[in-house]
């Protein structure tokens, strides 16, 4: 009588630790929207900027937002982990909150590791000073960018030293753009005032190539041009 056969455990571990992403993986695409790749040619970390970006106040639960309170301490990690060799960031984001995108896109622009930005769906309003914030910027050709001036709702006080704070507010945007892109200042103040494109607002909608064409973004690419650029920047020692 031919005794049953025993299953091999050994190789049905080694099949699920071969399943892609790990369980811890998928706990951290759930949690905080990003992932750490170690199955490529470089460990890169991923992260995405979706929906609107939230500020100091909690946006209602049925809207996707970013939250700047998960992506900072990221940030860090990713810059001090000797591990991650690089950092890919995918938008599509419809804005939000200038200040805190201001203050993710500064800590983008400070890192010494390669990062690259992919620009993805949409990239408006202060997702702009987001997607230039890397060492090299892509954008897909059916994606879009809404390039206006600063804009607040809510209770304005109307009175001189409020106009006074947007300029100085607008004026920290554009030297932050200007700086980190292509882009003349003056073509970007003409494209941020323009009339006319859009319905009932100022400002001015720029397609893959057109982004490309005024300098705003680096090239028009895809996923895979984004990696072949970041595997570059990281087989090349660094970001510069």
């Amino acid at each position: 009588m031919t005794p049953p056969e025993v299953p091999d455990i050994q190789q049905e571990d080694e099949e699920q630790q071969e399943v892609y992403p790990s369980t811890e993986q998928q706990k951290q695409i759930m949690q905080m929207g990003s992932i750490t790749t170690a199955k490529g040619k470089h460990m890169i970390h991923c992260l995405t900027v979706i929906g609107q970006i939230e500020g100091h106040y909690i946006l209602p639960p049925q809207n996707k937002t970013t939250k700047y309170e998960h992506v900072i301490p990221q940030l860090v990690a990713i810059e001090e982990d000797p591990e991650i060799e690089g950092l890919l960031i995918l938008l599509n984001t419809v804005g939000g909150d200038i200040e805190a995108g201001l203050a993710i896109a500064e800590l983008i622009a400070g890192m010494k590791k390669p990062t690259v930005s992919l620009v993805l769906g949409g990239g408006h309003s202060i997702g702009v000073p987001l997607a230039v914030s890397a060492k090299c910027s892509f954008i897909a050709p059916s994606a879009t960018m809404t390039v206006h001036p600063v804009r607040m709702n809510g209770l304005v006080l109307g009175v001189p030293q409020a106009f006074s704070y947007f300029d100085k507010m607008q004026d920290r945007i554009t030297r932050f753009i200007t700086d980190n892109s292509h882009i003349d200042p003056k073509r970007f103040y003409d494209l941020m005032m323009t009339t006319g494109e859009l319905v009932t607002d100022v400002g001015t909608v720029l397609d893959g190539e057109q982004a490309v064409a005024e300098g705003l973004i680096d090239q028009l690419g895809s996923l895979s041009d984004a990696m072949n650029c970041l595997y570059q920047m990281i087989e090349q020692g660094g970001g510069q």
